[in-house]
């Protein structure tokens, strides 16, 4: 799927750096630089973690297209299903280019 497709739509995006932003595609081009509003990123805390994960607001918010990982719609509907406070999980991790 084009992500021309997904504007106007919620997406999750996963990033090289390991950040989960999710916002409202409003513009991106053929290098994947992607531009999302009313953004924010969920931080999820380890089990070990005395810390709730957290939503950390953005507004709008350019991800470089050279940084996006993954990029998929948001189902609405389950996403607001989830308390995401008490979701817990392991890093992701760095992911890097091969020469």
């Amino acid at each position: 799927m084009a992500l021309n497709a997904l504007l106007t739509l919620r997406v999750s995006v996963i990033t090289l750096d390991s950040k989960y932003i999710v916002g409202t595609l409003i513009s991106c081009d053929n290098q994947m630089n992607l531009v999302l509003e009313d953004a924010y990123d969920r931080i999820i805390r380890s089990e070990s973690s005395a810390e709730p994960s957290e939503i950390r607001p953005f507004g709008i918010y350019l991800v470089r297209g050279d940084n996006v990982a993954l990029c998929g719609r948001v189902d609405e509907e389950m996403d607001k299903t989830i308390d995401w406070t008490r979701v817990r999980g392991e890093p992701i991790g760095t992911t890097r280019h091969a020469a």
